[in-house]
């Protein structure tokens, strides 16, 4: 069975940071899209930051340049988030997903852990 499971979430203040993890189990994704997304409170999901097996792709949100870092560790099947000067626009529910070779979609998805940034 293959399961997405994130890790490290929980409440900072603005201006602190936080490190997601996503661990995958029940198959390698070495060679797949690793995503992070986000979905905010009455707000559509979004892309928060995607990552090849080259390395980063796009991080989509603006607001998230310079603040958030996606990297994987291949060898652990984990992708991680750095979040860095959070904000109190940055609470949200985050996801980690994978998008194998061949697919347009994400078609794993973990369950979500979510974050919470006091101002």
């Amino acid at each position: 069975q293959v399961q997405l499971v994130e890790s490290g979430g929980g409440l900072v203040q603005a201006g602190g940071s936080l490190r997601l993890s996503c661990a995958a189990s029940g198959r390698t994704f070495s060679n797949a899209y690793m995503g992070w997304f986000r979905q905010a409170p009455g707000k559509e999901r979004e892309t928060v930051a995607v990552i090849s097996w080259r390395g980063p792709v796009s991080y989509v949100p603006d607001s998230v340049k310079g603040r958030f870092t996606i990297s994987r560790d291949n060898a652990k099947n984990t992708v991680y988030l750095q979040m860095n000067s959070l904000e109190a626009e940055d609470t949200a529910v985050y996801y980690c997903a994978a998008r194998t070779l061949g697919h347009t979609e994400y078609g794993y998805w973990g369950q979500g852990t979510q974050i919470t940034v006091s101002s």
